[in-house]
């Protein structure tokens, strides 16, 4: 199995719901549920390989209090090389609502000083040589999106492939962001974007569309997969062919974080070499169990072609 890694944003979840509609000012609103959890981008996918029995490193730093402690005891060894920040560790409160969709108040905590020097204190590159490493929360980790070029120069260095999931910015796909990520998908073999981000960054109502032309100016022999939530997973593959992958029909208790438990399932199947098809198929499989299940479930390890073929 070819190694893997992630780099960006770990910070702390507290899920709380449903609310509908949104309280008035002064109002005091009792909900059914709550959850205190690892969370961010980098985070969810950790966890997920995790649970898959997969081995990974992941870089990211916390903040000086608590919640920092709490999320360096979550990754265990894996999180002894963390740096810790003076500030206070990032906050995510997220409310969902009936009708599946949620939204999330954050503080800035920790996640904009998370540094390129944070991420090679804590990963060895030639380790990952052959590998792939996925770039998260790009729009979360200023000091470290600030040096994406030198990141990229020190994976090729090492031979390491580089995935991408930017999360969606916190101002918009500004014509600057468009921009920025176009260049980073530039340097890219990788692309694992949503759906409204895709059609959105391209500029094109088709999500097959929109795949391919982004796709087009990545590097040779890039993948660029879109998520589609319940309509499964498309992706655009380096022979420039579309795959497809359905998503089963599951009863949904909580999509927070569904994403990124996507791109984890995604490449685990990858870094054992499956097939783009049978990637897609593992990723919507183990994306729609956790999203269906509470406590979460992502269907226990993947620790073989067979077995995670048998699962797609």
């Amino acid at each position: 199995m070819r190694p893997l890694a992630v780099i960006g944003n770990v910070n702390v979840d507290l899920i709380v719901g449903p609310v509908a509609p949104w309280p008035k000012a002064g109002t005091e609103t009792v909900v059914d549920h709550d959850e205190l959890r690892v969370g961010g981008q980098a985070g969810n996918t950790g966890l997920a390989w995790q649970a898959l029995g997969v081995d990974f490193a992941i870089a990211a730093n916390v903040g000086d209090d608590q919640f920092g402690h709490w999320l360096r005891e979550a990754f265990g060894a894996r999180a002894e090389k963390w740096p810790v920040r003076p500030e206070g560790t990032t906050l995510s409160v997220g409310m969902t609502h009936p009708d599946g969709e949620r939204t999330f108040l954050t503080t800035r905590g920790h996640l904009p000083r998370f540094s390129l020097g944070d991420v090679l204190s804590v990963l060895d590159g030639s380790a990952l040589s052959g590998g792939y490493a996925l770039l998260s929360g790009s729009f979360l980790t200023e000091d470290l999106t600030r040096d994406y070029n030198a990141f990229f120069d020190w994976a090729d260095r090492h031979g390491i492939s580089v995935a991408l999931d930017t999360g969606w910015p916190i101002d918009g796909w500004t014509e600057v962001n468009c921009a920025a990520t176009r260049a980073w998908l530039s340097r890219c073999a990788l692309a694992l974007f949503n759906e409204v981000e895709t059609v959105t960054l391209a500029g094109l109502p088709s999500p097959e569309d929109a795949a391919r032309e982004i796709r087009s100016s990545m590097r040779q022999g890039a993948t660029f997969v879109v998520k589609r939530g319940p309509r499964g997973a498309i992706a655009i593959g380096p022979d420039n062919t579309l795959v497809e992958a359905a998503a089963p029909d599951v009863r949904v208790v909580d999509t927070i974080g569904a994403g990124d438990v996507f791109n984890a399932a995604f490449l685990a199947a990858l870094a054992q070499e499956q097939p783009l098809s049978a990637c897609l198929r593992a990723a919507t499989y183990v994306a729609s169990r956790a999203i269906s299940t509470l406590p979460r479930n992502y269907g226990g390890p993947m620790q073989s072609r067979e077995s995670m073929h048998e699962r797609a």
